[in-house]
């Protein structure tokens, strides 16, 4: 682990020392990924099956996932699994639920009522990867909320194993958390067929969940397409920081670093401490831990690009931590609530040592699917709001109207749009008409004959 002094970087070492990882090219992958998605739109399950069978090595049997895959499923895994799962949904379930949104209804000014409607989003598609490692967990973390929502589709595709089936794990969550639709499709390709629907995948109108460069690149594309599909948010290698002191267990933060490291090559893990010798030991602790991983390739790649970064004080750290935006922020630090008002940028902060950060991944309640790449400047991690829409509603007395209509006149005429003035115009001059008529029927100040009001 590379040891850099923060204090004696220039503005140019202080950008490379908080450098992500290059990804792969992007124009080849969006060509590549262009292409899949248009044969899926033309060809549908045929070219999935084409695709399943090039990507994954598999012939497709039926690309909808049967009951009684399903119940295999369930007797591949122990009492002890399917309850670690439920635990977890239980726990998922209730944080979210706690963001239902309410009704919002506000009158501006007397006769001018604004209000918000809440309506799930109709139709949702949920990509589960199941490259290196199957993902139950992604499964709950977008299935979960898109119940408790209330979305009346949910839909979910994970590439098939070499046995060409999904494995079991992600069926069992599924199931569990309600999803009667998987499909046994991964890739780009997945992406497509839930954007566009084919003959076997319902079409949806927007897509949730991880993957690769291809998969990213593929939402994108469908996202551009009118009758395409939009999509969470964007997603890059999976990150970490840990922000800790000399109070800070050494092995502990070792273990945060690598379990953060083990998810992919292109991983990064970064260490912000104020002790050069709390450094030195976490580098000889990563050195030697790893190697007892059982996924030593992938971290021998991903810890060449592990750092830590030396600063003087905790404030220094904090201001490491808004530039970098983690998607991952771990406060391995004495007091460490008592920080978490400088922290501005992060798509999830984990406090204290008895916080590791894969317990967010899988059953602390919150979401693990958390903006990476430095979106966190910007972006947020899924919460419930991601799977409903917002709907405007705007009502106007005509004393309202009569009162608010001339402001609406003089911008729209500050615009120069002269339609959008004359729309208002009119019923301003339907009012002052009936209103002269009021007076005209009724001068002494009785109301008018009725049926002239």
């Amino acid at each position: 682990m590379r040891i850099l002094d923060w204090q004696t970087l220039d503005e140019s070492e202080r950008r490379r020392a908080l450098a992500r990882p290059e990804l792969e090219k992007h124009r080849e992958v969006a060509r590549l990924a262009q292409e899949v998605v248009e044969a899926v739109r033309a060809f549908g399950d045929q070219a999935l099956r084409v695709f399943t069978r090039r990507f994954d090595g598999v012939e497709h049997s039926g690309l909808a996932v049967s009951e009684a895959e399903f119940a295999q499923a369930r007797s591949a895994l122990t009492e002890a699994q399917i309850a670690a799962l439920e635990r977890a949904i239980d726990n998922v379930r209730a944080f979210h639920a706690a963001q239902l949104p309410e009704r919002l209804a506000v009158e501006t000014e007397p006769g001018v009522r604004c209000e918000q409607l809440i309506r799930p989003i109709g139709a949702v598609g949920l990509y589960v990867p199941a490259g290196s490692a199957p993902l139950p967990s992604a499964v709950i973390m977008l299935a979960v909320p898109a119940a408790v929502a209330g979305c009346p589709t949910r839909i979910l595709c994970t590439p098939p194993g070499p046995n060409g089936r999904a494995h079991p794990s992600i069926l069992v969550a599924a199931e569990l958390c309600g999803i009667e639709q998987v499909f046994k499709v991964g890739g780009a390709q997945a992406i497509a067929a839930m954007a566009f629907g084919t003959e076997s995948v319902p079409k949806v109108d927007k897509i949730f969940g991880p993957g690769n460069a291809w998969v990213t690149a593929a939402k994108q594309r469908v996202a551009q397409d009118p009758l395409g599909a939009v999509f969470d948010l964007p997603a890059g290698p999976s990150e970490v920081m840990v922000i800790a002191d000399e109070t800070a267990r050494v092995d502990f933060v070792a273990a945060d670093l690598l379990a953060q490291a083990e998810h992919d090559g292109l991983s990064q893990a970064i260490l912000v401490t104020t002790s050069g010798g709390h450094a030195a030991r976490v580098a000889q602790s990563l050195s030697s831990e790893y190697q007892k991983l059982s996924r030593r390739v992938i971290l021998e790649r991903s810890l060449e690009a592990c750092r830590c970064i030396l600063v003087p004080d905790l404030t220094t750290a904090c201001t490491v931590a808004n530039l970098y935006a983690p998607e991952h922020l771990i406060l391995e630090i004495e007091e460490p609530r008592r920080w978490l008002k400088e922290i501005r940028n992060a798509g999830a902060v984990f406090l204290g040592a008895w916080s590791p950060e894969p317990m967010g991944d899988y059953c602390t309640g919150a979401n693990h699917v958390l903006p990476t790449y430095g979106y966190a400047r910007a972006a947020s991690g899924l919460t419930l709001r991601d799977f409903t829409k917002t709907i405007s509603v705007q009502e106007l007395s005509r004393e309202g109207l009569l009162a608010l209509g001339p402001t609406a006149v003089a911008l729209a005429e500050l615009e120069g749009l002269d339609g959008h003035a004359r729309a208002v115009n009119l019923r301003l001059a339907a009012l002052n008409a009936a209103q002269a008529k009021e007076k005209q029927w009724a001068p002494s100040g009785a109301g008018a004959p009725q049926g002239l009001a």
